[in-house]
């Protein structure tokens, strides 16, 4: 019979680039001291990249050489397999909707699970827990603008907001101003002035 560090190995390559290996899908191949054991030793001889408590990647293998899988990937995999929403941060949002020219230096995301960071090779990624208001309409245009003007605050969202009425298809600007009792009376406020304007 292979030995456990070799089953879970054969068990990552199967799974989709980025796909999270969790010591907890791994019981059936052994008991949790032995899978935890096993998941570290391949961490220690880099065959695994630890990206958190439980968590490990299978490195991407190219003519290139080993890179740790694209961030993205490896976010929307742990997004699915913990059950959280993660979605990109207020700042890359304002950034991605031309509301800003900052660029974010660091990854970070929101999630609704806690705090905590990530570990993809040498980049590490922060997920920061965030209001679920801030989560709303994860992975569409309207969402997007709530994370931008989340980040933009109180005294500058209104004017971010004509420039995204002018910007976005009139579908996204009514799906973001039908979702405004459940944000800050701050930003229902701004979103219900610009939307009557």
């Amino acid at each position: 019979m292979p030995r456990l560090t070799e089953q879970i190995l054969e068990h990552a390559r199967r799974l989709p680039e980025g796909r999270p290996v969790a010591a907890k899908c791994l019981l059936h191949l052994g008991n949790r001291a032995a899978v935890d054991q096993a998941l570290s030793r391949l961490a220690e001889r880099d065959q695994l990249t630890r990206a958190g408590r439980g968590v490990y990647l299978l490195p991407v293998t190219s003519r290139f050489g080993t890179r740790a899988p694209s961030v993205e990937q490896a976010v929307e995999a742990l997004a699915t397999q913990r059950g959280e929403v993660i979605v990109s941060s207020g700042t890359a949002a304002a950034n991605s909707l031309g509301l800003t020219t900052q660029v974010p230096v660091r990854s970070v995301y929101l999630t609704s699970g806690r705090t905590r960071k990530m570990s993809l090779g040498k980049h590490t990624v922060e997920l920061r827990h965030a209001p679920r208001w801030q989560l709303a309409m994860p992975h569409r245009p309207a969402g997007q603008a709530v994370r931008a003007l989340a980040w933009l605050g109180p005294e500058k969202a209104e004017a971010a907001l004509h420039t995204l009425k002018r910007k976005l298809p009139p579908s996204v600007f009514s799906e973001l101003a039908a979702a405004a009792p459940q944000f800050p009376a701050w930003l229902a406020r701004s979103v219900g002035k610009v939307a009557h304007d």
